[in-house]
């Protein structure tokens, strides 16, 4: 597989939200995603394609090996039958021809090896593309149901309809959580409530107080021993 092609599975396989990211300032997302799972079927398509080049060129490898494995036996009984008939001459013809064909024989072999593994690798990036546009189609399912989810609630009168300071603030945890989940395979940091997000808050401000105070202590008994 080229190199080219290899790069460009790799980056729609490990997930390249980022190189999208800024078409979806003047883009819809749902016509980014559409986009991106199109890209998806098109590498996909020209994984494919390369599979059926390496498969056609291990059944060619493998008939080629096998004729020659033929033709060296056959060979052989002939050197036989010369050499019974004190034709050296003839056997000697038959030898040379061996010959060559033993120097064949291992490229020949290792080409059918190297497709075999070309076979494999090019099966798994299919494989891999195809998971890779189940989930991006999913995505785009449930980004569709969210959207429609949304414009019921405008339509109804919602006080957290889209423009809303809290809707534009969950909007951008989403799609943060979804770039970081995408670009390294780790989860984003907001999947807490906004009321457990408090609560934390002032955990972290009373524990702030309390260390502070424990300090103002040992400030203190170590000024007292001092002066003794």
């Amino acid at each position: 597989m080229s190199e080219q092609l290899f790069s460009r599975v790799k980056r729609l396989v490990s997930g390249g939200v980022n190189s999208l990211v800024d078409a979806v300032e003047n883009v819809s997302p749902e016509t980014v995603m559409k986009e991106a799972i199109r890209e998806v079927e098109s590498a996909t398509d020209e994984v494919r394609d390369e599979l059926g080049r390496v498969l056609a060129n291990k059944h060619l490898a493998s008939r080629r090996l096998m004729d020659a494995n033929t033709r060296h036996e056959t060979l052989s009984e002939q050197i036989e039958m010369a050499v019974k008939e004190g034709r050296d001459d003839l056997a000697e013809a038959a030898i040379s021809r061996q010959m060559d064909i033993e120097s064949q024989m291992p490229i020949l072999e290792t080409a059918v090896s190297d497709a075999s593994s070309q076979e494999v690798e090019l099966e798994g990036y299919i494989e891999a593309l195809q998971a890779r546009r189940r989930e991006m189609e999913e995505e785009l399912s449930a980004y569709k149901e969210s959207r429609a989810a949304s414009d019921t609630l405008t339509a109804d009168g919602d006080p957290a309809a889209s423009g809303t300071a809290e809707r534009k603030v969950n909007k951008a945890e989403r799609a943060f959580d979804r770039v970081m989940r995408d670009a390294t395979g780790m989860p984003g940091s907001s999947g807490g409530s906004r009321k457990d997000g408090a609560k934390l808050a002032e955990l972290e401000t009373l524990a702030r107080s309390n260390r502070i105070k424990e300090r103002l202590a040992a400030a203190k008994a170590a000024g007292t021993e001092n002066t003794k």
